[in-house]
């Protein structure tokens, strides 16, 4: 019986590879695919997915009580915290600065320097810093972020249409990444990296954030906005080839899945077992989808997640 030949798809394009770190810290690189995720058959995966712990600048009172109990006194530690995300397996610390939200405590540039020298002297991983999402203060503050953390190579988000310039500039100067976000959408996407070129930053110099939602909540869109960057980057799309990065935990654990404990179904299953659920296959589907980082909150998803990657890897 003669052996039957597995088609293959014939790619000619590669996804840019992006190194975070560097200048004493460790570095990792991600990208630098030239096929679909983990098809092995039909082009290279020199660099594996990789793992973000998130942590915050303010104990976060509106979290699960599972996140809460898991995590413990460090949540009002940040270096404390950096540090036991490291021990719980982050390739990465995500740095979330929520109390300079107008609707929090409004902090400056002067609280953003400070915690971000706290991350960077707690672990010797790469570090992102993520603003609090509204553009004026994310300026503000990822400006002083980024001067704190000159030549340590770190990425910061939300970079979007409206202050690109701004943090582009921020990227130039002091040799970081920026998280260019939008919403899900391909063509944004494409948009937004080329308006971060034109401003002369380099194509190693920026990681997607295409947004998602959850298991449930437009996860479905979000694999499928994913998948289409992926293969237009594969066919030669230099525009759509930046590495992706998104931030499962923050979406998981903020559905009702996730929230709820009483005058749901029994169907529902135990709450913790299917919180982490929420957030283990949010985090896996985009994985298959091409994301290059996950951003995770809880230490067993991490360890799931990793898990995960790694049989991928092998199959």
């Amino acid at each position: 019986m003669s052996a039957v030949e597995v088609p293959t798809e014939k790619w000619t394009g590669k996804i840019h590879e992006v190194k975070l770190g560097g200048n004493g810290r460790k570095s990792v690189v991600v990208g630098g695919e030239t096929a679909l995720p983990f098809l092995h058959f039909e082009g290279e995966m020199p660099n594996k997915p990789l793992i973000a712990i998130e942590v915050q600048d303010s104990n976060p009172t509106d979290w699960s009580p599972h996140l809460v109990s898991v995590w413990g006194d460090v949540l009002s530690d940040l270096g404390a915290w950096a540090k036991k995300a490291v021990e719980y397996g982050a390739d990465i610390i995500a740095l979330r600065l929520r109390s300079a939200h107008p609707e929090e405590a409004n902090t400056g540039a002067d609280e953003a320097r400070k915690n971000v020298d706290t991350v960077l002297s707690a672990v010797d991983v790469p570090v992102i810093v993520l603003g609090p999402g509204v553009a004026e203060k994310d300026n503000e503050v990822l400006v002083a972020a980024s001067e704190a953390a000159k030549g340590q190579r770190i990425a910061l988000g939300n970079c979007e249409e409206k202050n690109h310039r701004t943090i582009a500039a921020s990227c130039i100067a002091d040799g970081h990444i920026a998280i260019a976000h939008t919403p899900l959408d391909l063509n944004l996407a494409k948009q937004l990296n080329v308006l971060l070129c034109d401003v002369g930053l380099s194509t190693d110099s920026i990681l997607m954030d295409t947004d998602t939602g959850a298991l449930g909540y437009g996860i479905e869109y979000a694999y499928s906005v994913m998948e289409r960057l992926r293969l237009a980057a594969l066919g030669g799309d230099s525009m759509a080839a930046m590495p992706i990065i998104s931030t499962v935990g923050a979406e998981s654990w903020r559905q009702k899945e996730s929230k709820v404990t009483e005058g749901v179904p029994p169907t529902w299953g135990d709450h913790l077992e299917r919180s982490l659920i929420w957030e283990e296959i949010t985090a896996v589907t985009l994985l298959n989808a091409g994301t290059d980082i996950v951003v995770l909150r809880h230490p067993k998803t991490v360890t799931l997640a990793k898990a995960s990657i790694e049989k991928l890897l092998r199959a």
